[in-house]
């Protein structure tokens, strides 16, 4: 378990994290979202002693990450799969890491089949794509098979099969009872993954709920209608309370009135429905809708005719 507690870090007069407090527990998968420059990187870098905090604590299984007896199994992370010596092989920059704590060559051997390395092990790492650098520094922060595994956006580069294996790999470890806290800006791929969300922006919490709640909150009293007489549809729900949205020439999306009643009104005037569903918010949609206010760093689209030289 990692517990972050009244956490802040300051550099001059900066806060990147400002009073941020969150569990991450075992058996979930925590998915860990913000934009550019909210704090994540720092949250991570302060959970592996790497950030020393301004105030506040970090705690691994009750600990601080220095403190701990056997760091490697207790919590295996990446942050930067790029953070090693580029002219070692994949085998052999493993077996070094696995000699400072005792771990021998047939683990190294179970960790690179496991990410899919074995071909290419003993070619120099300075040589491998973006995606097989992630998998090495997956297999490195998988090597002394930790009870927590923290991974910073692990699916970049990787293909579809890669993301595929991932997911299922985090999805495995969680149902283990691991605790798996995951940080990736690819908001599709995390809706898929994740049981819990930790949301971070300016350096202050946003959200902690489970991914369900979230998503259950954005959609709600939202109702997806496809009837051939849409346009009909339109005139008879429209209300100061109610408002609809053409999505298709047969597709409304309608706000504030419920499922139930849109039916009832398509009957009373013989309008046929061919589907009448809740809508069900994507995560991105949440994520947008959260962090709106939270964003530094954002671009403004190129004007019609304009070029970008």
């Amino acid at each position: 378990m990692i517990e972050v507690q009244h956490l802040t870090k300051t550099y001059g007069h900066t806060a990147a994290v400002d009073d941020v407090s969150f569990t991450v527990r075992p058996g979930l998968v925590t998915g860990f979202l913000g934009p550019n420059g909210a704090g994540k990187s720092t949250t991570m870098r302060a959970i592996l002693g790497l950030d020393r905090p301004s105030s506040g604590r970090v705690l691994v299984d009750g600990r601080a990450y220095r403190d701990l007896v056997a760091p490697l199994s207790t919590i295996g992370a990446l942050l930067d799969a790029r953070a090693l010596d580029k002219r070692r092989s994949a085998r052999n920059h493993l077996r070094v890491l696995g000699s400072t704590v005792g771990i021998g060559r047939r683990r190294v051997e179970q960790v690179l089949e496991l990410v899919g390395l074995t071909d290419v092990a003993d070619r120099a790492a300075g040589g491998y794509s973006l995606g097989m650098g992630q998998r090495l520094g997956i297999a490195a922060a998988l090597l002394a098979d930790p009870d927590i595994v923290m991974l910073d956006e692990p699916v970049n580069g990787l293909d579809p099969d890669g993301i595929l294996w991932i997911r299922t790999l985090l999805r495995d470890l969680a149902a283990e009872g691991r605790t798996v806290f995951l940080s990736s800006h690819l908001m599709s791929e995390m809706e898929l993954t994740a049981d819990h969300l930790v949301v971070i922006g300016k350096g202050r919490i946003i959200a902690d709920v489970p991914m369900t709640e979230l998503l259950a909150g954005v959609g709600e009293n939202r109702v997806c209608v496809t009837a051939p007489q849409a346009d009909r549809l339109i005139g008879l729900l429209t209300s100061p309370d109610v408002s609809v949205l053409q999505k298709a020439p047969h597709v409304l999306e309608v706000t504030g009135v419920p499922a139930a009643t849109i039916g009832e009104v398509a009957a009373l005037h013989g309008i046929a429905l061919h589907d009448l569903h809740p809508a069900t918010a994507s995560l991105e949609e949440a994520y947008m809708n959260l962090t709106h206010a939270s964003v530094t760093h954002r671009g403004t689209p190129v004007l019609t005719g304009s070029a970008v030289r």
